[in-house]
């Protein structure tokens, strides 16, 4: 068995185009224009790359970008105050904070500062609430975009078993409460979890989110199961994710490849994040196929 390569770059180009449409949609209709609101503080090259990239896809989509690049000394009093204003501007539908943030701040704050219509992160406390109760919330963007990903591939997935490896607060989590929402059966699977390989090898869908180069290898893997590396590790100057790609291929019916698979759904999921903070703020339908 060879393994249906699942092409991230992409599906992240046919999520863009969806967004392009949708924010021309509203230009012409309604008058609008949806806007991303990025924060950087300090020099941190990878972040001055992803934020770099950001607005250059922000803009190529339609949307309007507004960058706040602020000294890495930069105060929590004058951080908040920012948050504040942007909060308060009708013109920006959706606010990111660049993490991680230097060591003076309170990451939490920070993030708590955020209106919860307009973190489009999905990280704001009330937003994580109501993702775990299954009301309408704005939906971290990784797994969102892993949600949809699976979607396209698998369609209903209604009963499958799931078994997500890794909890964190930005993928493990919410990636679990989607995927119970989709109504299938999910095991969160961790450090301590006894037995991980047996674990994972009963599921019909494995993500691997733990930030161990190679840890999930083809014996843990179910024949025909679908696999979804989240993980982004620099080994030898190249990149790999938390699977080892070639055994998990060999076994697996669908995976995505470590670089090309997941990442490029983070930025696009941010977009349609924005189109859909926009269109709720303005009493709008939705967007079709942007969404949890």
């Amino acid at each position: 068995m060879t393994a249906d390569v699942i092409d991230g770059k992409a599906f992240a180009a046919g999520i863009r185009e969806k967004v392009a449409g949708h924010v021309a949609r509203l230009s012409e209709e309604h008058g609008i224009v949806p806007g991303l609101a990025v924060v950087l503080l300090g020099e941190d090259p990878a972040s001055q790359v992803y934020v770099r990239s950001k607005g250059k896809m922000t803009r190529e989509v339609g949307m309007k970008s507004i960058e706040h690049r602020l000294d890495a000394g930069t105060s929590e009093e004058e951080l908040l105050s920012l948050i504040a204003e942007l909060n308060a501007d009708r013109e920006v539908h959706g606010i990111l904070v660049q993490l991680p943030l230097p060591g003076h701040l309170n990451s939490e704050a920070v993030i708590d500062a955020i209106d919860p219509a307009k973190d489009v992160d999905g990280f704001h406390i009330s937003n994580v609430g109501k993702l775990a109760t299954g009301q309408a919330a704005m939906v971290p963007c990784t797994p969102l975009g892993c949600l949809m990903m699976l979607r396209e591939q698998l369609g209903d997935l209604s009963g499958l078993d799931a078994v997500v490896i890794g909890r964190s607060n930005i993928v493990g989590k919410p990636m679990a409460q989607l995927l119970l929402r989709d109504s299938c059966t999910v095991t969160v699977a961790h450090s301590r979890t006894k037995d991980l390989p047996e674990v994972a090898k009963r599921a019909d869908i494995v993500v691997a989110a733990v930030g161990r180069p190679k840890m999930v290898t083809g014996d843990w893997i179910k024949p025909g199961a679908t696999v979804i590396d989240v993980g982004i590790n620099r080994v030898d100057g190249g990149l790999v994710g938390d699977c080892d790609y070639d055994s998990c291929a060999a076994v697996a019916g669908a995976i995505t490849p470590v670089p090309g698979g997941v990442g490029p759904m983070t930025i696009a999921c941010l977009l349609a994040n924005t189109v859909t903070a926009c269109c709720r703020a303005h009493g709008l339908a939705e967007p079709e196929g942007l969404t949890a």
